[in-house]
């Protein structure tokens, strides 16, 4: 439904704060992998706290950031003042035509609308720009891990990673894609676990006592689950899925 939908999109301001500490980084292969080894003007689309904008930055590259939310935009100007940040989704970029030798969005991409979203990512590319999307996804091959899935995917519905956002932005533009994967592991304590997921769109539009009780639910998961039960420290991997797509 459309209102849900643009309520969870829009539901990251309330949680900016949290979602800086908590949620993972990437890889600097995976920056590397999208972009090459020259420095690039890009654009962090669905910018958000700037977790893809610290790589791209320690990578060497120039970066304007956008997010539909002020308060996410401002963790990540107080951790790099001197990037420049503005308000706007992927249907609506505001940036000046061929501004950009490149478009990346990390973990965001399945919230754009491909069919508005792509003529816009070509008015802002300079000739040969590519857009790169990068998610981290929870690599529940790991037996807590798993378990912990378990209870997120009812509420997740299975979006992000979205090979179908792939596929229609790549005939929508149109492009050819190429694919990495790589890993990611954070290192948190149960608490900050579930904190993290605490930041996840669809837990921050819960009502207060169903949010409660929902992560109340995932601490005892944590504390009762063999693989985790009396650990102060765990070790949340991921796998990092990139797709580079290169316009024709």
């Amino acid at each position: 439904m459309p209102g849900a939908f643009d309520a969870r999109r829009l539901s990251f301001g309330s949680v900016a704060r949290a979602y800086a500490q908590l949620r993972p980084g990437y890889p600097a292969e995976a920056v590397a992998f999208l972009l090459g080894d020259r420095p690039l003007r890009v654009l962090d689309l669905g910018a958000g706290t700037g977790k893809l904008t610290d790589e791209l930055l320690a990578a060497g590259h120039e970066v304007v950031a956008v997010d539909p939310s002020e308060g996410m935009l401002a963790e990540l100007a107080a951790r790099h003042p001197g990037v420049a940040t503005a308000v706007g989704g992927a249907e609506a970029v505001p940036l000046p035509d061929a501004s950009v030798d490149a478009v990346v969005a990390g973990q965001a991409a399945h919230w754009f609308d491909p069919p508005r979203a792509a003529p816009e990512l070509r008015r802002v590319l300079r000739p040969g720009g590519v857009v790169g999307f990068v998610w981290n996804v929870r690599d529940e091959t790991v037996p807590w891990v798993g378990a912990l899935g378990e209870r997120l995917t009812a509420e997740a519905r299975d979006h992000e990673a979205d090979q179908g956002v792939v596929h229609r932005f790549a005939a929508e533009l149109p492009a050819d894609v190429a694919e990495h994967e790589s890993r990611y592991v954070q290192r948190l304590t149960p608490d900050q676990v579930v904190a993290g997921i605490a930041t996840r769109s669809y837990v921050a539009v819960m009502g207060d006592q169903e949010r409660t009780a929902f992560l109340d639910d995932l601490r005892t998961l944590l504390a009762e689950h063999p693989g985790t039960a009396g650990r102060t420290e765990l070790e949340l991997p991921y796998a990092t899925h990139s797709v580079r797509l290169t316009p024709r």
